[in-house]
């Protein structure tokens, strides 16, 4: 086995300031080829790169799930995602956790624009890694639940695609899992810790100066019939993205007749530790699990 340094989080996300987690050993099985630093884009000379777990094992077509971090737009490195990519090379798929541009250097719509690259360079790296084009999910917490979310109700809408590479392949996926996103960015303020600090920041303006970019950022009104399956994981106590926005985007999809689900952990914050983070990562396998991998022959 391989152990390399990377900085430690298990659904560990915050939507403000990321807190500075301590550097700790991950393990890489056997089974699983784990690569760090791949660049997939590269807008504004930023170097945008990609960690990948994939089975060492098989030739695929393998599913493959894209994660995206959180740190409120602003901050969080895609590391925190290297323990979760790794389980889940280990159970059949190949994984990859994100860089992308950060606030408020970068303000909306960047961020989106990197996301929607990252999938699109998988689909036409598909056969480098054994990825199965068909089968991409996505997941990502907080700030990156959002981010995972916009993916999963913005297929086929141009002004999202920006011009990050390979405009040949889609951006669509399968499936998502939201971990504690928020939905609506217009019903923030007075419901988050840090709504008025964040989003003027990824924004550039609050509700007088930035109405209209608050609606275009917030997934909930861009729910179409065509959006993908979707579930939120979303505790009762979350002091910086209330519990309701998880609610509003549900209810929005089963109004369209799209499949959602919603996991709902009484007294979990934002952030799920000891038995809620095993319950949330039991429920993200088991939906990626039934929408990605293919049913026994």
């Amino acid at each position: 086995m391989l152990r390399v340094a990377v900085l430690f989080t298990s659904f560990v996300f915050v939507l403000g300031s990321a807190a500075t987690l301590p550097a700790q050993e991950l393990t890489i099985p056997d089974t699983v080829v784990f690569e760090k630093g791949i660049e997939y884009s590269n807008p504004d000379n930023q170097h945008l790169q990609v960690n990948l777990a994939r089975p060492k094992t098989g030739t695929g077509p393998f599913p493959a799930i894209v994660c995206i971090h959180g740190g409120g737009f602003r901050a969080g490195h895609r590391d925190g995602y290297n323990g979760l990519c790794v389980k889940l090379a280990q159970q059949g798929y190949v994984a990859i956790t994100v860089s992308y541009r950060l606030a408020p250097k970068y303000q909306f719509p960047a961020a989106v624009h990197d996301t929607k690259a990252a999938v699109r360079w998988l689909r036409a790296h598909a056969r480098d890694y054994h990825v199965d084009p068909q089968r991409i999910g996505v997941t990502g917490g907080s700030a990156g639940g959002h981010l995972a979310q916009f993916l999963a109700v913005t297929s086929g809408v141009r002004q999202f695609e920006g011009d990050g590479g390979h405009a040949d392949q889609s951006s669509h996926v399968t499936c998502v899992v939201n971990v504690y996103g928020p939905s609506d960015f217009t019903k923030s303020y007075g419901k988050s810790v840090d709504a008025a600090e964040v989003l003027p920041l990824f924004l550039g303006g609050d509700l007088k100066t930035a109405w209209h970019r608050h609606i275009v950022s917030s997934p909930l009104y861009w729910v179409t019939p065509e959006a993908a399956p979707t579930l939120c994981i979303h505790g009762t106590e979350d002091k910086y993205v209330a519990h309701e926005q998880a609610v509003w985007i549900i209810d929005r999809l089963k109004a369209a007749d799209v499949e959602a689900e919603l996991l709902t952990l009484p007294g979990a914050g934002h952030g799920f530790k000891g038995d809620d983070a095993v319950k949330a990562e039991q429920a993200l396998v088991t939906f990626f699990d039934k929408h990605l991998k293919k049913p026994a022959p």
